[in-house]
């Protein structure tokens, strides 16, 4: 894959925020916020930021041009709205041009699958993984990945979901139905 050094900047900067996001919403500004950040880091930070590499990975294999961008304004909405306990995200974003419809709708496609992808090999890691702070790590990472993949799938725009139904609805369903039992499972168990 190519970035630009402007792009390189963007997806640090939104990683960081997408973290820090999930680390407040989780502890506040209590003392274990220092734990938190590393941990959303590795879950659903790294969920973000597969997700987004998943799209720019298919986009330039469609030799299309494609460049993540973070929406400074929506990662500040969203650091207030964390003090809170809400999550609300929309870090930014690839943008793409060069593609058809159906390059398009596989281009969308791919970050949510990504989030299936992670959600499953957390998942694994739970059962593997038989201490407790490992084991609540891992828990997390389903659960956030999970709904993810859900989420970004919501089929109105600007989400993953309304690119993907335009293409397909068949792999819509398939991916949609698969990710909301997966976000279940994870909020069950």
């Amino acid at each position: 894959m190519r970035f630009s050094h402007i792009e390189i900047h963007e997806i640090i900067k939104a990683w960081v925020g997408v973290s820090l996001v999930f680390a407040i919403a989780m502890t506040g500004l209590k003392g274990t916020l220092f734990v938190a950040i590393p941990i959303a880091l590795v879950t659903g930070g790294i969920g973000f930021l597969l997700h987004e590499m998943a799209h720019k990975y298919v986009a330039q294999r469609y030799k299309c041009w494609a460049e993540f961008r973070a929406n400074n304004g929506a990662l500040l909405i969203g650091l207030i709205l964390s003090l809170f306990g809400v999550i609300l995200l929309a870090p930014g974003g690839v943008y793409i041009h060069g593609a058809n419809r159906n390059q398009h709708g596989k281009i969308a496609l791919a970050g949510p699958l990504m989030n299936v992808i992670l959600a499953l090999l957390f998942f694994g890691m739970t059962r593997i993984f038989t201490t407790q702070l490992l084991g609540a790590i891992a828990q997390f990472g389903f659960q956030i990945n999970a709904f993810l993949a859900l989420f970004n799938l919501i089929p109105v725009f600007p989400f993953d979901g309304r690119s993907v139904w335009i293409w397909n609805k068949a792999a819509y369903l398939t991916t949609a139905v698969f990710a909301g039992i997966l976000t279940f499972f994870s909020l069950t168990i």
